[in-house]
């Protein structure tokens, strides 16, 4: 049986826009991963007759219903008591989770006074399946009830990404005919419509498993996805289907289920013993940031310059003025010297430099926004790469920096740089 679900936020502070509903894109990943469709958002502000209107449209098109929030101590805090009455349930006190409120408060407070209102989170639709909070105070539930499950959980994503993860897919897997199981590759180089037309015959050819492309800033995710009665023969469908996309796109591939570019790139110099600095200019310390970012950074990371000035690259990094003078701050031959003064004054292995036009005007030489020069300077001698790139100041920044850790990766693995 194929399940649909419905996601309903609830929280006037989502609909004014003070707070990003984070909840539903993780909620709407983890249900994806089960099997499960996601057709239907919906957001309500705290409002009883609102989001019980909600919550009736919902039971008519989904067989799964989420909610997120409105489960705390508040007098807006409504949606337990909402829900039960689109269901039919009363709530009934359970000493348990209330004792849970108790020691939580407690613990956070040693010398505090729990106010009475807290308890009002320990009321819970009659017959529910419980899911008890380690991450705060407001128990979530589960019921069936004409025909629909229901799953409320808090709102602070805090306590509702481990409470989904914990407490929800163990209940929801129960009612899978079958096990999920996927895998996401990672491609950088190439666009997702790119990505799209070379795989379109594929991915309309496949159903078990199935192959989505996703774009992200300046790269493209493929999810494969694949139904069995265990997971071992889940991944067994996989494995044809992985090597088939690798085939095609090659070095392009930079991995399967990380999370980043520069996960890769701090496993690959762990393991091969090397040092890493930066020289930055139009990224402004990007590079350096997504790095440490990451746990584990300093056993790599030596530091880094942000010489966004021809003084600081002149006098910190040794780039010759008269390089300056003659090609300009964006030029390939600043770059490479950029690169070359980084690994010399951080005394690292390997350094990347990056210095353009992130916008969003053109520069005193009239350089084109999105002009950008990446250098990698290493014992065998220097890489630079030209980017031309587009869409806004943000994102010229943010690809800037992949492909420095892209260029990263190549050497790392004895690649060939790639024309950008």
């Amino acid at each position: 049986m194929t399940h649909t679900a419905e996601l309903i936020a609830v929280g006037t502070e989502l609909l004014l826009g003070n707070i990003a509903n984070t909840d539903a894109q993780m909620l709407s990943k983890g249900l994806s991963a089960l099997g499960i469709n996601v057709y239907y958002h919906t957001v309500v502000g705290d409002n009883p007759q609102r989001l019980k209107a909600a919550v009736e449209i919902a039971k008519s098109r989904a067989d799964i219903i989420i909610t997120t929030g409105g489960l705390g101590p508040t007098c807006d805090d409504l949606t337990k008591n909402v829900l039960a009455e689109c269901f039919g349930r009363k709530l009934v006190y359970d000493e348990e989770s209330a004792q849970r409120i108790k020691d939580y408060f407690h613990r956070l407070h040693p010398n505090g006074t729990m106010t009475e209102n807290n308890l009002q989170q320990a009321w819970l639709p009659e017959g529910c399946t419980i899911f008890s909070n380690d991450w705060g105070t407001a128990p979530g539930c589960a019921f069936e009830a004409d025909g629909v499950r229901v799953i409320m959980l808090p709102g602070p994503p805090n306590e509702c990404t481990p409470m989904f993860e914990h407490r929800a897919v163990p209940y929801l897997q129960a009612l899978a005919d079958g096990v999920i199981a996927s895998r996401t590759l990672k491609i950088f180089g190439m666009g997702e419509s790119a990505v799209e037309a070379r795989l379109r015959d594929r991915m309309n050819a496949l159903t078990n498993p199935t192959l989505a492309p996703y774009a992200k800033t300046g790269e493209v995710e493929l999810r494969i996805t694949a139904k069995a009665a265990t997971v071992e023969e889940a991944r067994a469908l996989i494995v044809p289907v992985e090597k088939e996309v690798r085939d095609i796109f090659g070095p392009l591939v930079y991995g399967a289920d990380v999370a980043s570019m520069e996960e890769v790139v701090l496993g690959l110099l762990k393991e091969k013993g090397l040092t890493m600095g930066t020289a930055e200019s139009c990224t402004g310390g990007l590079v350096a940031k997504r790095l440490t970012d990451l746990s584990g950074a300093s056993a790599v990371f030596r530091g880094g310059v942000v010489s966004y000035t021809n003084e600081v690259k002149a006098g910190v990094l040794g780039v010759p003025q008269e390089m300056l003078d003659e090609f300009g701050a964006v030029s390939a031959q600043v770059a490479q010297a950029m690169a070359q003064g980084a690994r010399k004054v951080l005394g690292c292995d390997l350094a990347v430099s990056l210095t353009g036009v992130a916008g969003p005007n053109p520069d005193d030489r009239n350089n084109p926004v999105g002009l950008i020069y990446v250098a990698l300077d290493t014992p065998e001698g220097t890489r630079v790469r030209e980017l031309h790139l587009i869409n806004g100041r943000a994102r010229i920044r943010t690809v800037a920096a992949t492909n420095a850790f892209d260029m990263v990766r190549r050497y790392l693995t004895g690649l060939p740089d790639r024309d950008a």
